[in-house]
Order: structure tokens, then C-alpha cells, then sequence
């Protein structure tokens, strides 16, 4: 698949198999995030994988899942996710770390996806409570949460015509809807168009 192919075709998951993902392929996905293009080249962040039962427990109860359709959108009992990756960042270093956070956070999940892994990134979460779960070191601070696991789910992108909602949803079915504003409505050349 090429890297385009993988990037229309990527999905954001919250329902994963209950099947562990090889250590091998998280550091692989790590290294991925690592290359990722960094402000000035300051190299402000590290990362935790958390693939331990135990620690995923306490992980879960403190992220919020799927705002627009909870509880539903969340991942129920057998759904958990396989594993985390949680950037984490060093604000002395970069005060303002989130373009390399994000440049970071699209290479892992392109990686995880090139591997079959549905990856969710998750910026809700009670930071003190992480921070404090993983034992963060004082110059650091988690920043942004992705759970990782093999889907169970197989959400579907829909094009949607200018000023409609952009709010997912799930139909009878259980299917998960994802609108997309079109590109032709988002797209100027040169100009912008009215």
C-alpha cells in the first residue's frame, strides 16, 4: 500500500481486538515518531509504551473516548486497547512542543497502520492522574495518548457538503460514520475562491 493509499484509507480506532502487539512493532512505531520532523531541531520528546495489563487498567478510566457519540464510541469491556504510546514532552527544551508533537504522532500512526494496527489519538485525558500513574519525571509532561490495538471496527468517511455537521456518528448498524469536508470546498489555487 502506498503511503497515500494508507493515509485515505486510515480510520481512527476505538475498538480493538484483545490480541498483544509484538514489543518489536512498538519500537518500531516509536522509531517512526523519533524521525519525525522537529522544531528547530530541538528534540523536545520521549515516549512511554505501556503494554502492561496492569498498568493499562489504570491507564483506561482516566481517558475520555469519543466526545460526540459517548458512551458508545467508547471502547466497551473486551475492546480495551492492546497498547499505548504516550508522548511525552520537555517544555524547557520547547515551550511549545505540538507541531513536533503532532509531525511525531502522524508518522506512529501511519507506521501502526502499515502494520494493521488501528491507532486513537487521544488528547482528553486527566493529566495530573497520567503524570502521576506513569511516574512522569519532573521535566517531562505527558502531552498526547495513543491506544493502539489490532480493530474490531471498521469506520467509514463520507464526504459532506459545506456548512453541514462534521460530527461523527454511528448508524443502526453500529457502523461509525466519519464526515470529511470535501476537498473542492477546502482547496483554492492562487486565490481564494468565494
Amino acid at each position: 500500500m502506498s503511503i497515500y493509499e494508507m493515509i485515505i484509507s486510515r480510520r481512527t480506532i476505538r475498538k480493538f481486538k484483545q490480541e498483544k502487539i509484538d514489543p518489536k512493532i512498538l519500537k518500531k512505531i516509536v522509531n517512526a515518531g523519533r524521525l519525525a520532523p522537529s522544531a528547530a531541531n530541538l528534540q523536545p520528546l520521549e515516549y512511554l509504551i505501556i503494554d502492561d495489563e496492569d498498568l493499562k487498567k489504570k491507564v483506561f478510566p482516566n481517558i475520555a473516548w469519543a466526545g460526540y457519540i459517548k458512551p458508545e464510541g467508547d471502547p466497551g469491556k473486551g475492546e480495551e486497547p492492546a497498547a499505548y504510546i504516550i508522548i511525552l514532552a520537555d517544555k524547557k527544551i520547547n515551550p511549545a512542543p505540538e507541531r513536533d508533537i503532532g509531525a511525531s504522532a502522524e508518522n506512529m500512526n501511519l507506521v501502526a497502520g502499515e502494520e494493521g494496527i488501528g491507532c486513537c489519538w487521544i488528547g482528553a485525558f486527566k493529566k495530573k492522574k497520567i503524570n502521576e500513574i506513569i511516574d512522569v519525571p519532573a521535566n517531562l509532561s505527558a502531552e498526547l495518548i495513543l491506544a493502539m490495538g489490532y480493530p474490531s471496527e471498521k469506520p467509514v468517511p463520507e464526504d459532506i457538503e459545506k456548512n453541514s455537521s462534521i460530527k461523527y456518528y454511528k448508524d443502526e448498524s453500529g457502523t461509525l460514520h466519519v464526515p470529511k469536508r470535501k476537498l473542492d470546498d477546502i482547496l483554492n489555487f492562487n486565490q481564494f475562491e468565494e
